[in-house]
């Protein structure tokens, strides 16, 4: 869409479309409180629908959320060596919010990776299991690894790869360290794209979660899946269970 054709201000997210991004994204986030991801304000999600980029704001309680909430800027009119959030610029700002300081890491998302959707969750499950990758000391390089688990097919194989991954492989999500502002990690979270780049998420110390993917279906059903495992994760840390495990893979029966 050119910019002679693009909406203006309200009419960027006035539809009666419920999967409009603008409709989408306060479902979604209501949908995401019910599961205590977005607690407090916590939390945020993005969509990117072509050029445009949907926004939830900081500081607003998501299961209140409504479209004219949300913020909307062109992806081809930011500056990718500007993470700073009053660097950017808006199609449009509701009057009452600021920017989300995830904006940075949604944009990362959106032009790294090609997603058309990014959710951030203060999931308890995703800090508890970064606390409990701790245990390795500083200086190394965190990784939540799990294999042989069915929820693991809910996953792709990567950037430009086709299928999904299958039950005996293994799930890999960097860990990256949390800052004392959210917009300050995006380096880092870049940095654990370029290192793994056929993750869908990172997990940050201590906070939570970054899960993006193609399209909207693919990044909540991502993050459902993972948030399923973070919490499986926990409990068979308790009984002692390792997350990767050698089990024997069993051919097909044929007849």
């Amino acid at each position: 869409m050119s910019t002679e054709q693009r909406p203006t201000g309200d009419a960027l997210i006035t539809s009666e479309d419920p999967n409009h991004p603008a409709n989408l994204i306060p479902s979604l986030c209501a949908k995401f409180w019910t599961l205590g991801w977005v607690t407090g304000t916590g939390g945020g999600c993005s969509i990117r629908d072509d050029d445009l980029v949907y926004i939830a704001p900081s500081g607003v309680q998501k299961e209140l959320m409504k479209n004219t909430d949300i913020y909307v800027m062109a992806l081809s009119e930011q500056d990718p060596n500007h993470n700073k959030l009053n660097q950017r610029t808006y199609l449009r700002s509701p009057p009452c919010y600021k920017p989300s300081q995830c904006t940075p890491l949604f944009l990362a998302a959106f032009t790294r990776r090609g997603a058309g959707c990014c959710i951030h969750t203060h999931s308890q499950w995703a800090v508890l299991v970064t606390l409990l990758l701790e245990s390795q000391g500083p200086g190394k390089d965190r990784v939540f690894e799990i294999n042989n688990i069915e929820q693991i097919k809910g996953f792709g194989r990567g950037m430009n790869k086709t299928g999904n991954l299958g039950y005996h492989d293994t799930l890999r999500i960097p860990v990256i360290e949390n800052t004392p502002h959210e917009e300050d990690l995006t380096e880092y979270l870049e940095e654990a794209m370029d290192k793994y780049p056929d993750t869908y998420a990172v997990l940050v110390r201590r906070h939570g979660v970054y899960v993006w993917g193609d399209n909207v279906h693919k990044a909540k059903t991502q993050c459902e899946s993972l948030d399923y495992l973070f919490q499986l994760a926990v409990e068979m840390k308790k009984l002692g269970l390792p997350w990767i495990s050698e089990v024997e893979q069993i051919a097909p029966q044929r007849t």
